[in-house]
């Protein structure tokens, strides 16, 4: 089981790095045609996702480790996509409020499953 996590994890991780860095270029490869226009920022959020799934697969707490880095990686990029790339839909800002919420809920799980730390004597 290990040994197939480790694989698709290096799996997804490479497709959604090159989602990131290259989306038409990955579309016209795995479909055979380059994606424009409002594509290539769903792709892009699509690269999130998977990078976030193959650190899930290596992660302890894979679950919530995996939605952390999502959800917080998705809150900067929609933001960014709304104040700096010319978006706007309705739900664009209901959505980055809705994952900074998840954010905080993820950050607060971690804390609480943490042992307390003694202190210094």
């Amino acid at each position: 089981m290990k040994r197939i996590l480790l694989v698709a994890g290096i799996a997804e991780a490479a497709t959604g790095a090159g989602l990131l860095i290259a989306p038409s270029l990955v579309g016209r490869l795995l479909l055979g045609e380059e994606l424009a226009g409002v594509a290539v920022p769903v792709a892009r959020v699509l690269g999130i996702a998977l990078i976030a799934l193959a650190i899930a697969c290596r992660s302890g707490r894979t679950g919530l480790i995996g939605m952390l880095v999502y959800s917080a990686t998705v809150t900067l990029y929609l933001g960014y996509l709304g104040l700096a790339g010319g978006y706007g839909g309705t739900l664009l800002w209901p959505a980055v409020v809705a994952h900074a919420a998840i954010n905080a809920g993820c950050v607060m799980s971690l804390r609480r499953a943490q042992p307390p730390h003694d202190p210094p004597a």
